[in-house]
């Protein structure tokens, strides 16, 4: 049996106890524990859908302090991309949508501009169309960051925010149905335009809840600002400064939380943005404060956006004029609340015999677009969106792959969690808003 010169031991019920009275601790430890410096590996995930998607991670852990971290994702791949291959042009909006299920509207309209790119007509898409395609992006972007305020607060135990967060939600939820008839998976922006006009009772609601809204943030502040476990477990942590940012990719509220002012909206200006009036919201310290900090700003800016938004809404047509594009934008609903109207279709039959077989290749076969190659960049409320569509000049895609910032943005979690505490890599990871079924597609 070793016996140490700077411990005594004795014998117990409970095994053998030292009693240290000096010396090196660490090297009294390893005398007589051979396992002292092992690390221990965690398997955290893959997550239930229900917080930010099917996310793995691996923790390499010493106590409680995180040593590595490694990110695992795919567990909630569709293939979508693969998938534009073998659908046309406008049957491929109806795939985007269903990516980042939190912010459809992006996905959508990113799409459709790099179609209308490829296709030569952006500057043939008409006022009326860009503007509403503001209008729901901006609202869009409310209800996803609303998504995130209350999944993050559930996460760090501060339950009555996430109920606050989806309660808000829902009424966009409802604006969304209103308008589209669907409350996510729109398949609403098309190229060329949108699939149909804005109603007048949606304007209706979107006024009364840009009344409400501004009350609303103001309590979340109330709850949460001030709270002393909320600054906690926000302030300081998960550190991820603009050198790091820009190292790694990382662009949105998470790159705008560490200092550096860079939109989109703002430096590479698409569907008439460079016409608004609307701030860039930025905090200097890049933790999980500066994030929450610059995701409620941008909140309030978006609800700025979308009442210009309002105020611009003229009559005028939603699609464009060429009708060899133009997807049929004026629908009528079914008395069964799907399909199309008896009368819209009357008035389809109706029409000239050309018109009518022009109507069916339309639909079936779709449009054929020029060969060539596009990149489009938008600012969803992860960060840069982008869409790299290819065509070989047929009715479908040769080839379609987004840039997707919940993926890139992903690869920053070892830097800000590595060297910190395992807690801390659920409010770091959390701040990043990662949404699996945009990372993964």
């Amino acid at each position: 049996m070793t016996t140490s010169n700077y411990a005594t031991e004795r014998e117990t019920t409970e095994g053998r106890v030292f009693t240290v009275t000096g010396g090196d601790w660490d090297q009294v430890v390893s005398g007589t524990d051979p396992i002292n410096d092992e690390r221990i590996v965690v398997n955290m995930g893959p997550q239930h859908p229900s917080t930010h998607g099917v996310l793995r991670l691996i923790l390499e852990l010493e106590g409680e302090t995180v040593r590595e971290a490694r990110s695992v994702v795919g567990y909630l791949h569709t293939g979508i991309e693969k998938n534009l291959e073998y659908r046309n042009w406008v049957q491929g909006s109806t795939f985007v949508t269903r990516m980042d299920y939190l912010a459809p509207l992006f996905n959508e309209t990113a799409y459709a501009l790099a179609v209308e790119k490829l296709l030569g007509i952006t500057d043939e898409v008409t006022e009326r169309a860009n503007t509403i395609r503001v209008l729901m992006m901006e609202l869009n972007r409310v209800s996803s960051h609303l998504v995130w305020l209350a999944t993050t607060g559930m996460e760090l135990g501060a339950i009555s925010i996430m109920l606050y967060g989806f309660r808000e939600r829902e009424h966009i939820l409802d604006i969304f149905e209103t308008i589209t008839g669907l409350r996510m998976n729109h398949a609403y922006v098309r190229p060329g335009g949108v699939a149909q006009d804005v109603p007048d009772d949606a304007i209706v609601k979107i006024r009364n809840f840009l009344k409400m809204m501004p009350k609303k943030l103001k309590e979340y502040e109330d709850l949460l600002s001030r709270q002393p476990i909320w600054t906690e477990r926000t302030k300081g942590v998960a550190v991820l400064d603009v050198t790091g940012c820009l190292a790694l990719g990382v662009t949105g509220p998470v790159l705008r939380s560490a200092g550096l002012a860079w939109d989109l909206r703002k430096t590479m200006p698409y569907c008439g943005y460079e016409t608004y009036e609307f701030d860039v919201p930025t905090h200097p310290d890049g933790d999980v404060w500066g994030r929450y900090q610059v995701r409620l700003a941008e909140i309030r800016e978006s609800l700025k956006l979308v009442e210009q938004a309002l105020d611009r809404l003229k009559p005028g047509p939603v699609m464009v004029a060429d009708r060899k594009i133009a997807w049929p934008a004026q629908l009528a609903i079914g008395v069964d609340g799907m399909g199309n109207s008896l009368e819209h279709v009357a008035k389809i039959m109706g029409q000239s015999m050309e018109s009518l077989i022009h109507h069916f290749k339309l639909v079936t076969e779709g449009f054929r677009v020029p060969p060539g190659q596009v990149y489009v960049g938008i600012e969803s409320p992860r960060g840069e969106l982008g869409v790299h569509a290819v065509s070989d000049g047929g009715t479908r895609p040769y080839r379609v792959h987004y840039r997707e910032p919940s993926f890139v943005n992903l690869q920053a979690l070892p830097a800000m969690a590595e060297g910190g505490l395992i807690a801390d890599v659920i409010a770091g990871g959390a701040s990043l808003d990662p949404v699996m079924g945009g990372c993964d597609r």
